[in-house]
């Protein structure tokens, strides 16, 4: 299903059997799977600025969202997200869109890619606003290694605070189960 790219087979694996669940759960309306980028859009957007690990992954999967409290960008929404990189007054987590890429939400709370190699970073739980963390919280080593080990597997629903009583009903557990990669 999907084309030569340079995410890895696990991660293409992955993606074609989400795909492939997606096409037979026509029951599933609340998450979308982004398509993927082709390689001209991916060297105009890397010599805007866009981190070369992102555009790898959108070559496979550009952006996906995970129900309604965790969404992953595809490059058209995380070139329209960049703000969240910028200084806040008053914040000590050290914000810049030279160091940080913005790849997605988990609630209100921005997820990062760092720059320099600093893998996906989030905010620790016990901030209530994201802006006063003192410090970012590494929550993988690369965009895919985000995507593979919180998104689609069942961490996802620790991830995105479902409640016991209400994983049936998420529909993005429903798809990963479906896809055979959630219990």
């Amino acid at each position: 299903m999907t084309s030569a790219s340079p995410g890895s087979s696990r991660l293409i694996a992955t993606v074609d059997a989400l795909r492939t669940a997606l096409v037979e759960s026509t029951d599933l309306f609340r998450f979308t799977l982004g398509g993927a980028i082709d390689e001209e859009t991916a060297v105009a957007a890397e010599a805007d600025g866009v981190p070369r690990e992102f555009l790898d992954f959108c070559r496979v999967l550009d952006g996906a969202s995970c129900g309604p409290s965790v969404q992953l960008f595809g490059l058209e929404e995380a070139e329209e997200h960049q703000f969240y990189c910028g200084p806040v007054v008053d914040s000590p987590l050290e914000l810049s869109p030279e160091k940080l890429f913005c790849v997605g939400l988990i609630g209100d709370t921005p997820v990062f890619l760092g720059r320099a190699g600093g893998g996906v970073l989030g905010i620790p739980d016990e901030h209530r606003e994201w802006v006063d963390a003192e410090r970012f919280e590494r929550l993988a080593p690369g965009l895919e290694a985000y995507f593979l080990e919180w998104l689609a597997t069942a961490e996802y629903a620790r991830l995105a605070s479902v409640g016991d009583e209400l994983v049936e009903y998420d529909d993005w557990l429903k798809l990963l189960r479906r896809a055979g990669l959630a219990g």
